[in-house]
């Protein structure tokens, strides 16, 4: 699973890298959970990219209330052109997720150790993602978002049996295309990300507190775990 990821740089180099349409405006996190206002990355008709603020739990659109979201953070990539909290987003309302790295958890002797998993050329990633607009009978409609999951590559496997589907940047186009809605061409997008490109530490035990903590030290090696 994904569980918690950090998102930072300056704001002008990643609307480069993602080519948007628009100068973004956000401040850097270190420790993004569920639940928070996350930023999400759409196409229009046309291919222009845009981002948008979003719920990190999805909300079907036929959900009875908004307290689903915290059990849809993820989906599962082997079954999410099925399962029917996710088909219908899979088909028509796929996105991008923005992160620069992001957590998991390993037990060891009973205690668990997170550890910060990033790209070792420093360059941001994109999460494929999956976004709904669900309307409660009063109020303004919510938009929400969930990550995708697949089974973790050799690198991952030594902390964790899942990982987060790490789209390539020449698969962005088609991951985000309005026109594109088959499964056969979607599916073969949401492989694992190449072991080499990846690097990996433990970090502080802190982020198992409940108090929310959210500075650079959160990602900073330790020197001993023991």
């Amino acid at each position: 699973m994904c569980g918690r990821f950090t998102l930072n740089g300056v704001p002008r180099k990643l609307a480069e890298y993602f080519d948007l349409s628009v100068d973004l405006d956000f401040t850097s996190s270190w420790n993004i959970a569920p639940s928070s206002q996350i930023y999400s990355i759409v196409a229009n008709e046309k291919g222009s990219r845009h981002l948008r603020t979003m719920r990190w739990g999805l909300i079907p659109s036929w959900a009875k209330d908004e307290t689903i979201s915290s059990k849809l953070i993820n989906a599962r990539s082997e079954t999410v052109a099925e399962k029917p909290s996710f088909k219908g987003a899979f088909k028509y309302r796929r996105c991008l997720i923005p992160a620069s790295g992001f957590y998991e958890w390993k037990t060891e002797k009973g205690i668990k150790q997170p550890w910060y998993i990033s790209p070792m050329s420093g360059e941001p990633m994109a999460f494929a993602g999956l976004w709904e607009t669900w309307n409660p009978k009063e109020g303004e409609g919510i938009q929400s978002c969930c990550i995708i999951t697949t089974a973790s590559n050799s690198f991952m496997e030594q902390i964790h049996n899942r990982m987060p589907v790490i789209l390539n940047p020449e698969h962005w186009s088609l991951w985000l295309s309005q026109q594109e809605h088959l499964p056969d061409k979607l599916l073969p997008l949401m492989c694992s990300q190449n072991s080499k490109s990846m690097q990996v530490w433990p970090v502080t035990r802190e982020l198992n507190q409940i108090g929310f903590r959210n500075d650079v030290e959160l990602i900073e090696p330790l020197v001993d775990i023991s």
